[in-house]
């Protein structure tokens, strides 16, 4: 397993983080397994959401005696002061921890939700009262569809926050106007040294008619060397972190593939890939 500084909070964090929205709807036993590959691995970063299901009950447990094995970081998605102190409260209590190392505001891309967050008596004003309590260590930003690294620039514009996480693999990346905006938000991350989290690393597209095989809401890769090839081509740019996929199923996968040398796959490996795959942006 790699480690990177996770930006400016002086974490040294596995590049591999685990995504417990993996978590979301399992027997506290698999999630027990669950960290025991984590641990085999050197995964010492957890991401987890208030929204995601069970996935905190899950988490809370292990807490009790691996706490200062991890980096714990959780989000709301609420968007008023007191829904997201609400919010942070009961998350605090489902991880059985007196702090988070990293309280992120979820999916913040829609514009009116972003006008409620930021103004007077929203969200970003329980960031800063949780940061006084001591409640939350690092505030970061998170986003989903292919808005995100703009809506993420635009809130860095507001607020100095310590993460971001956004969509990134192949597919998303040949789209233009969607590969710009992400490198601006990391042109800005790196001069401001936040850190950069990704998501959908093994995204093929939506389920459309298919039948569903694993717990992502969308299709992922599951062929051992289609993951591999996914899990480098992300890994490959050093100023990214990698979030696991949202079933457990995939995660010894992502984990191996972390494991090895990192090579990035040429484009015309990636393109075959694609073709073979059936590839396509989740996000257009």
């Amino acid at each position: 397993m790699q480690y990177m500084e996770f930006g400016r909070t002086g974490h040294r964090s596995s590049r591999v983080l685990f995504g417990a929205a993996a978590l979301w709807d399992v027997s506290q036993k698999e999630a027990d397994n669950a960290l025991g590959l984590l641990l085999d691995h050197g995964v010492n970063h957890i991401d987890t959401a208030r929204s995601y299901g069970d996935a905190e009950l899950r988490v809370g447990p292990w807490m009790k005696t691996h706490r200062s094995d991890f980096f714990l970081a959780s989000k709301t998605g609420a968007r008023t002061k007191a829904e997201a102190l609400e919010e942070l409260k009961q998350s605090l209590t489902r991880l059985k921890t007196d702090h988070l190392d990293l309280w992120q505001l979820h999916f913040l891309v829609d514009s009116d939700e972003w006008e409620t967050a930021m103004g007077e008596g929203g969200a970003l004003e329980a960031v800063t009262e949780a940061k006084k309590q001591g409640l939350v260590r690092y505030a970061g930003v998170t986003g989903h569809g292919i808005d995100a690294p703009k809506a993420h620039l635009k809130s860095l514009g507001v607020y100095d926050f310590d993460s971001v996480l956004f969509p990134y693999n192949y597919p998303m990346l040949q789209q233009p106007s969607y590969k710009k905006d992400v490198q601006a938000l990391l042109d800005l991350c790196k001069q401001r040294n936040v850190a950069a989290q990704t998501i959908k690393s093994l995204a093929r597209g939506e389920w459309g008619t298919k039948e569903k095989v694993y717990t992502t809401w969308y299709d992922a890769l599951g062929e051992e060397k289609a993951i591999q090839m996914a899990v480098h081509y992300v890994l490959s740019h050093e100023q990214l972190f990698l979030n696991s996929s949202g079933d457990l199923s995939l995660l010894g996968h992502i984990l191996k593939a972390a494991d090895r040398d990192i090579q990035a796959p040429d484009e015309l490996a990636m393109q075959a890939l694609v073709e073979k795959e059936g590839m396509k942006p989740l996000f257009v």
